[in-house]
């Protein structure tokens, strides 16, 4: 198993942490969330004045950072520069800060190499936007989830709440669809889903069922799952 890659890519609000989480866990393997490295590099940014389109400062900024999760942790623990920043990570600034970001080449390209360093140390369950496209494009176990976009606002909506935030659900819907244009239509590794892919509609289904449909894939391709 240690060798062994999982890719999860889809939009925000389809389940992919949750359920990358738990594939891990069946698995065995090391959960890589590649959009908190997004995140925690534009919180970085944040903190130290630099705006989310200064594409030449993030270049640099990114080839100084560390961002790495402690192991064995659940959630997974996000560590940037040596210090937990998995809390600070998670507000809609800086998931619209992540997004464009993330459109940076330079910054991609720093960030994509950590990604697998990471993948090579142990294998892993990666989830993003590009994880089968362009981080490990090799794997044959590469899954898109995907729901409604109604279904989508409401789940983020409901995770704000729960810690604390009070953004409307009309807000959240607005700041979804932006990211989504973002994702979508930038230059660089956009969000693309191809005949490569598994791909799972997350609308109707528990976390628990879409856990099992992924790693029943996965045993088809004939990996040792526990």
């Amino acid at each position: 198993m240690a060798s062994t890659i999982v890719a999860i890519d889809g939009p925000s609000g389809v389940g992919k942490t949750t359920a990358s989480k738990l594939v891990a866990e069946r698995l065995g393997l090391p959960h890589i969330d590649t959009g908190a490295m997004y995140r925690a590099l534009a919180l970085k940014a944040k903190r130290l004045g630099i705006a989310f389109d200064d594409a030449e400062r993030l270049a640099g900024l990114a080839s100084s950072t560390t961002i790495d999760f402690v192991p064995g942790t659940r959630p997974p623990r996000v560590l940037l520069d040596g210090a937990d920043v998995s809390d600070a990570i998670r507000t809609p600034e800086i998931s619209m800060g992540a997004s464009t970001v993330s459109s940076v080449p330079a910054v991609r390209r720093a960030l994509v190499r950590m990604q697998q360093d990471l993948g090579e140390r142990a294998g892993g369950v990666l989830e993003g936007r590009d994880i089968g496209t362009k981080v490990f494009p090799g794997t044959p176990l590469k899954f898109f989830l995907d729901a409604r976009a109604g279904v989508r606002a409401e789940r983020r909506f409901r995770e704000l709440q729960a810690k604390g935030s009070d953004v409307p659900l009309e807000t959240v819907a607005r700041e979804m669809e932006e990211r989504d244009a973002q994702d979508s239509t930038r230059a660089d590794s956009p969000l693309t889903c191809d005949d490569s892919y598994t791909r799972i509609d997350t609308s109707d289904l528990t976390i628990d069922q879409v856990v099992d449909a992924i790693v029943a894939r996965i045993r088809q391709f004939g990996e040792d799952v526990s």
